[in-house]
């Protein structure tokens, strides 16, 4: 089994929309992911997400089912320096490399700023939503790995956001998502393909064998959106530091 899982195009988080070049990213998405044989997609209540979606969904003639778990990860959490309670993965790297903990998978979430706003609680119900997920289509989660009790080559599209994208991963590879969240960046529109591996029969894992694909933009000359980047040196004021 394949999942897809596509970020959203460029937001305008003021009306939790597209903006222009969002709505251009997710034509050219569209152009890719339609021809595709989807057994099912799956989309964030978000309107972002639901606006990306709407145009592939369009041009292929098909329908998605909104699950509440994948919309952005939204359990903020206060910045050490200001109080501001802001997204996890904008932490400055000074704030979190120094912590052993929060490279471990499963220690990061008992980090006291973490703990204080039940972190743990809101990690989890990404990872049951998750697991539910692939339960239905024929994986079932048993320890570290998936039974395949249903085994098959179906694709999944997930139409999502950057920092629950993360969150899934992190599930599936054994990942601390702070990790993720920080090292890795899925530009807008990007999809990131996951496959299922099937070494011995009845037991499979997941691999990733492509991180935020933007494919779709550079074959129609459409850069990049810089959403979720900070800037390359501190010193050019045009892109963000905080």
């Amino acid at each position: 089994m394949k999942l897809l899982i596509i970020r959203h195009g460029d937001p305008d988080y003021t009306i939790d929309s597209l903006t222009e070049k969002g709505r251009r990213e997710a034509v050219l998405l569209s152009q890719r992911i339609a021809p595709m044989n989807i057994a099912a997609y799956y989309v964030s209540p978000l309107g972002r997400a639901q606006r990306t979606a709407e145009f592939t969904l369009g041009a292929c003639g098909r329908t998605a089912q909104t699950l509440d778990w994948m919309r952005e990860f939204d359990c903020n959490i206060p910045a050490p320096d200001t109080g501001e309670y802001r997204i996890p993965w904008d932490m400055l790297p000074a704030s979190w490399t120094s912590i052993p903990a929060y490279y471990d998978k499963d220690a990061w979430c008992d980090v006291p700023v973490m703990a204080q706003v039940g972190m743990r609680d809101a990690i989890a119900q990404v990872h049951e939503g998750l697991d539910k997920l692939l339960a239905q289509h024929g994986y079932v989660r048993e320890g570290n790995i998936y039974r395949a009790v249903r085994p098959n080559t179906d694709t999944i599209a997930l139409f999502c956001h950057f920092g629950v994208e993360c969150v899934m991963l992190g599930h599936l590879l054994g990942i601390s998502p702070m990790v993720l969240w920080h090292g890795f960046i899925a530009a807008p529109t990007s999809v990131t393909t996951v496959c299922t591996e099937e070494r011995r029969e009845g037991i499979a894992s997941f691999r990733v064998t492509a991180f935020g694909d933007v494919s779709h933009l550079y074959v129609h000359d459409e850069p990049p959106a810089f959403s979720g980047r900070f800037c390359e040196m501190f010193s050019n004021t045009e892109e963000r530091h905080d």
